[in-house]
């Protein structure tokens, strides 16, 4: 059987999650027989070297004996090793300018990658994620801006809290004003999103009360594409037509500017679909959105106020819609906007263990027993020193 590497976390700042905790390490070598595990040590990762020998797992600084390593964020180029099997998110698929490189690498080494991103189940739906924990944290942080600027009650940001339970908690005994929600959103993160409004007993409502009523108290809607995308010749909304050829689609999000004082962006979003409003619909005097949570941080993307992404340590700045520029955060007549790029690292114990259960559940038999779903062969985005034919398309990106 093979021996599976767990990686240090090689970006700047380092990424504090880890894809096994030692307790999944422990689960694995009892499940699977004969499998050998390696933590390559780390100062940085959620649990400590000294958690994983307390296991009795063997923590090293060189990786290079094990077969397969697992990570969670870009592996540096300079760090990998040629001839092993990775796991890791290498957000390549998409041709990411940033990560050229990378895949470049990748090829010359003779490295078999597998990026968490590409497994599958067979409807197309992902397998293995930290989504969830996006939305819960962006979700979050809609009502920590709403504390901070009208000045109410004051919030930690979670990555301040040992844990999700902490964070929920500061919840008690804070009386939360009235407050018009609108989560647009269909998947992991949306639903992240929803979870935590659920915690919350914020009361959800369908679409014509949003837009018609007031309320006493917060509220929320939540939107998926079809509720503000339309066909620009009138015809019936076709959901698979609308991803192929977006040109054809303008936004119907219009009326709900003018309803929301919160938006939470949770969507799937490519290049080509039109952004939910512009720049000059944001200077409208009946445009109310003052809080925006852009969980999925696309850049550009569907949100003209997204100009970059932030960083847990210095994650919300302001808005001017009139200067069409970034400004101080809080102040009266500003937007806000929260654009962290990697929300779940704000709980790295609860992400962390989730995501190894995920895997231990339903990639792991794939890639030590038997593939018989071709779940491992359809992920392989690399292997023998090429790309495989699922994912030639990047060739262009790689050459």
């Amino acid at each position: 059987m093979a021996t599976i590497g767990i990686i240090r976390e090689g970006k700047n700042p380092p990424d504090l999650r880890t894809p096994l905790t030692p307790e999944h390490c422990l689960e694995i070598i009892q499940k699977f027989p004969g499998t050998h595990i390696l933590v390559q040590s780390s100062a940085s990762r959620c649990f400590s070297d000294e958690q994983y020998i307390n296991k009795g797992i063997k923590v090293v600084e060189d990786i290079s004996g094990a077969d397969i390593l697992l990570g969670v964020k870009e592996v540096p180029v300079d760090d990998l090793i040629a001839d092993k099997t990775y796991l890791f998110f290498s957000h390549t698929i998409k041709k990411q300018a940033h990560n050229r490189k990378l895949l470049r690498s990748i090829v010359k080494k003779n490295i078999r990658l597998i990026d968490y991103e590409t497994l599958l189940w067979d409807a197309g739906n992902r397998i293995i994620g930290f989504g969830r924990f996006a939305g819960i944290v962006g979700a979050h942080y809609a009502f920590l801006m709403w504390g901070k600027k009208y000045g109410i009650y004051h919030l930690k940001q979670a990555f301040e809290c040992s844990n999700m339970q902490e964070m929920y908690a500061q919840y008690h005994g804070i009386s939360l004003p009235p407050m018009k929600i609108v989560i647009c959103g269909d998947g992991r993160v949306a639903h992240g999103a929803i979870e935590f409004m659920k915690k919350l007993k914020i009361h959800h409502v369908s679409q014509e009360e949003f837009l018609e009523n007031e309320y006493d108290h917060p509220v929320y809607v939540q939107l998926r594409s079809e509720d503000y995308y339309q066909r620009r010749d009138g015809r019936e909304w076709d959901k698979s037509d609308f991803y192929k050829h977006p040109e054809d689609y303008v936004s119907s999000f219009q009326p709900y500017t003018k309803a929301a004082d919160i938006f939470i962006n949770a969507v799937f979003w490519k290049e080509g679909i039109p952004p939910f409003f512009t720049k000059e619909e944001m200077k409208a005097k009946d445009f109310c959105i003052k809080i925006i949570s852009d969980i999925t941080c696309d850049i550009p993307g569907p949100l003209p106020s997204t100009s970059r992404s932030t960083t847990i340590d210095n994650p919300i700045y302001g808005y001017n819609q009139f200067l069409e520029s970034e400004t101080q955060s809080f102040l009266p007549n500003t937007i806000d906007v929260q654009a962290v790029g990697n929300l779940p690292c704000e709980l790295p114990l609860d992400a962390s263990v989730e995501f190894g259960e995920q895997l231990i559940r339903h990639v792991l038999p794939h890639l030590l027993i038997a593939d018989k779903d071709h779940i491992i062969k359809n992920a392989t985005i690399t292997q023998n020193g090429a790309l495989t034919e699922r994912f030639n398309y990047l060739k262009d990106y790689v050459d």
